[in-house]
């Protein structure tokens, strides 16, 4: 049975860990000197691997094998967050190198044609997934024109600092692939929680989003009586309660919903609001109950405005993102590498956020695994993960992998 190396893996993990090191975390922007500095890194790990390496122009890195056949793409992205964590991403990354070299060193599985990517930007510096989204057609020339990030960084001079503004993209209908495995930090605290060690992804959910505008009368808090006003903050504090009240009427079980924005003008303790903005999020792993969602909040909009006072609009704040179905195949392969290596300490679960393999997924099988994060903590210097379920789940990445390239082959 294929064996992992884990000293190696964790070293290389703390290698690249430190391409950026900013206390207990992170901080390597997709396109930052750092990003670029640990991509180029990540390039000679490939190459001294034994697989092809080259950077996309998106600043995708692939290590491509030299082995025969349909091959297995295993990664996850390598940019961070801008206050971000030392695993969310990485890890998947430095996985998929392991896994390569595992493979290669056992005489029964040398053979097996297995890739390795790190995607770029799938934390949204200028568009979220971007890189796995440009492999698989979905980043257009549309999206692309005129794209910055909040900083106002053109994408297009980002791309040009990074040396790659003339450089060929990867397309993944350049490619024959049996399909993607993506590794992950749950960041979440169910694993954890439970005593569990091990995370087998059947859905990424889906996600959804409105943004609600006020529109009231501005005027002077100590002439304005009560009665009379047209207060933006009255209606806002009265929808934002509503949602709470009205939303776990129709939630499913792992649902979740963030009303994390929120802004009143102009914002003075003397002053009746005349505008505000609340926006939320929501997720789950059935289409319908966000469809529920959507539709309570749209009445709930009514009943404010029903009442008279600042008039409340909702539109959509985002493109609704279906929930992303795992390969089953994949995932049985999976669950019994997690049985035969975690005594048993494993579950199915969801994945409460996103990733590239909710991208991919619509091109190729993809599959997920997840290891506990410690206090549920990601998105934060503070993110962890125990050097035991590191290794141990990146040997249940290598013994899954190993028997879906068995199974494709036969």
């Amino acid at each position: 049975m294929v064996e992992i190396n884990g000293e190696r893996l964790l070293a290389d993990l703390r290698t690249l860990r430190a391409m950026g090191a900013t206390g207990t975390g992170v901080v390597r922007p997709a396109f930052s000197e750092m990003d670029m500095r640990a991509r180029h890194w990540l390039a000679a790990r490939y190459q001294e691997a034994g697989l092809a390496a080259q950077i996309d122009g998106v600043g995708n890195v692939m290590g491509r094998s030299p082995n025969p056949g349909p091959a297995l793409l295993l990664g996850s992205h390598s940019d961070t967050q801008p206050t971000g964590g030392w695993l969310d991403g990485a890890l998947g990354v430095i996985y998929a190198l392991e896994v390569v070299r595992a493979l290669a060193e056992d005489p029964a599985t040398k053979d097996q044609a297995v890739d390795a990517i790190s995607w770029q930007d799938e934390e949204s510096r200028f568009y979220g997934c971007l890189g796995s989204r440009s492999f698989c057609g979905d980043f257009s020339a549309e999206a692309e024109a005129g794209l910055a990030d909040k900083d106002g960084v053109a994408f297009s001079d980002a791309l040009a600092q990074a040396g790659l503004a003339n450089v060929p993209r990867l397309r993944a209908t350049d490619h024959d692939y049996i399909g993607f495995l993506e590794a992950h930090i749950e960041q979440g605290p169910h694993l954890e929680a439970d005593g569990l060690r091990i995370g087998i992804v059947d859905t990424i959910v889906g996600l959804g989003g409105m943004v609600f505008s006020f529109t009231g009368q501005q005027n002077h808090a100590g002439t304005t009586m009560m009665a009379g006003r047209k207060d933006a903050a009255t209606a806002l504090y009265a929808l934002a309660h509503a949602i709470n009240e009205e939303f776990p009427k129709v939630a499913g079980a792992r649902s979740v919903w963030t009303m994390g924005r929120a802004v009143l003008r102009p914002g003075a303790p003397s002053i009746v609001p005349g505008s505000a903005e609340l926006e939320l999020q929501y997720r789950d792993a059935d289409s319908a109950v966000l469809d529920k969602f959507e539709a309570v909040a749209h009445r709930l909009v009514a009943e404010v405005n029903s009442r008279g006072g600042a008039a409340v609009e909702a539109k959509p704040s985002r493109v609704r993102i279906a929930p992303a179905h795992m390969d089953q195949g994949f995932q049985k392969h999976l669950s019994q590498a997690a049985a035969l290596h975690s005594g048993g300490n494993w579950t199915s679960m969801p994945s409460g956020a996103f990733h590239d393999a909710g991208v991919v997924c619509k091109v190729m099988p993809c599959a997920m695994l997840f290891i506990p994060s410690i206090g549920g903590v990601s998105h934060d210097f503070a993110e962890d993960s125990h050097d035991a379920d590191i290794i141990l789940g990146c040997q249940v990445l290598a013994t899954g992998a190993a028997s879906i390239l068995a199974a494709a082959a036969n």
